[in-house]
């Protein structure tokens, strides 16, 4: 004789055990299901495409020419702060060119991006961090605080609009090879209930019973399934009753139903071998290219947020051998960006389809010691862009010093960025809230405002 916790332990195994905690459903009816914006929106779902690590804004999107005139040279200012000790200007290895009617200046490691979507990109040049370190600039990108535990960006988004498939979670995270920097942390849901945290995914995996754990079951047929898991549900109904309410048994009802149904779903979703051959090869064969191809698959699938990562821990973190690795970064990048954003385009998705691409900060326009070859980090001013979704594409927004270092016109806070990019969602930042500790709890805290530029 086994307690009610021990059956419920042994015959879960085979439901999608993986996506429990990120698939929790807190409300009777599905916490999940499709919610209502404020106001008409432009988009209806995010891919955050996180360059984790911190690229530099010098040497992509945001061109600064005099640091190839002082190469090697101090540069002549005073009090340049920066987080470890720095030395000359460092003049960019890669070469700008112009693509598009906007005119936009791109580096030419992202030369096939550039040609594939300039005038779609919104280029934000006047992004601002809080800190130079990576723990607090991820959890303030993801989470809007750098120091208290909060919902992450993408459980806000499903908390306000829920999901549009029943089959899938509403929030998925892809990163290879493990976590980044801080781990889970990164797409939690924090205060908010189980069902908007995250469902993580280590896509260095491509058959799918390894990139999703338990998605089969070995034993059971879908039909003895089925009667298993009716039994198991009318055990925890008759819980219920018994306590009138419980928020947490409600979801894991919710959630072993949900869990059932993905088995069919999610294996279709992830076989990316089900594209044509020339969809396939337009994206390439690498890791990213995997991953955005898949990306694609499950927003036509109505997944509301997105999230990919460029690896585990902060490959973008380019302290020394910045030519090489970002050279080998944004080449891992460049075609299946293209290939993402003219495939979303073409297939009438790019429209209601935001994207957002960037690090937690940027890079400093001066070398680091000792090795001379390297950035550190800044947050004072960098680079990130939005496509799609309503933001105004072929436009640069603000501007850094002329040496790339400080954000000197049309200041963009993180705050600032997560409101806007929840306005086009169809939310006011300041309504979507949530009560907790005898607060009303919101994602840009008390500030943040909609950058109405970046609007299109």
């Amino acid at each position: 004789m086994f307690s009610r916790r021990d059956f419920l332990t042994r015959t879960g195994t085979g439901f999608g055990m993986m996506a429990l905690a990120g698939l929790m459903k807190a409300e009777a009816g599905g916490a999940l299901s499709p919610g209502s914006p404020h106001f008409a929106p432009k988009a209806k779902r995010v891919v955050h495409l996180f360059m984790n690590g911190g690229p530099s804004q010098v040497d992509t999107f945001d061109p600064k020419p005099i640091l190839n005139e002082l190469h090697g040279q101090p540069l002549p200012v005073n009090n340049l702060r920066t987080e470890r000790r720095t030395g000359h200007a460092m003049g960019s290895p890669f070469s700008f060119k112009r693509y598009g009617a906007s005119g936009l200046p791109v580096s030419e490691i992202f030369a096939k991006t550039a040609e594939a979507a300039a005038d779609d990109l919104c280029v934000i040049r006047s992004m601002q961090a809080e800190v130079p370190n990576h723990e607090p600039s991820l959890m303030l990108m993801n989470c809007g605080n750098a120091q208290l535990p909060r919902p992450s960006f993408g459980s806000w988004v499903t908390y306000g609009l829920g999901s549009e498939n029943e089959n899938l979670p509403g929030f998925i995270v892809m990163c290879p090879n493990g976590y980044p920097v801080v781990g889970t942390r990164n797409w939690r849901s924090a205060f908010l209930p189980g069902a908007y945290q995250g469902t993580y995914l280590d896509t260095k995996h491509t058959d799918v019973t390894k990139l999703i754990s338990n998605i089969r079951n070995g034993r059971l047929s879908s039909t003895e399934q089925r009667k298993q898991l009716d039994l198991v549900q009318a055990l925890n109904s008759r819980h219920l009753e018994e306590r009138t309410t419980d928020p947490q048994l409600e979801a894991r009802i919710e959630t072993f139903e949900l869990a059932f149904r993905m088995q069919a779903e999610a294996t279709d979703a992830f076989d990316f071998n089900k594209e044509p051959k020339h969809v396939r090869e337009a994206y390439g064969k690498g890791t990213h290219g995997r991953q955005l191809l898949v990306t694609r698959r499950l927003l036509e699938r109505g997944v509301r947020f997105i999230q990919v990562w460029s690896g585990k821990s902060q490959p973008w973190d380019n302290h020394d051998g910045l030519e090489k690795n970002h050279r080998k970064l944004a080449g891992e990048w460049d075609q299946p960006l293209a290939a993402f954003l003219t495939d979303l385009r073409e297939r009438g998705l790019l429209d209601s389809t935001l994207v957002l691409w960037g690090g937690e900060f940027g890079r400093t326009p001066v070398a680091e010691y000792p090795k001379l070859d390297g950035r550190d980090h800044n947050h004072y001013g960098f680079t990130c862009w939005l496509a799609g979704g309503g933001a105004r594409g072929g436009y640069i927004h603000g501007a850094t010093d002329e040496f790339g270092f400080r954000t000197v016109e049309k200041p963009v806070p993180v705050h600032d960025l997560h409101a806007t990019m929840l306005h086009l969602l169809g939310m006011n930042h300041e309504r979507l809230t949530y009560r907790f500790a005898g607060l009303d709890m919101r994602l840009t805290g008390v500030e943040g405002h909609v950058v109405k530029e970046l609007l299109a």
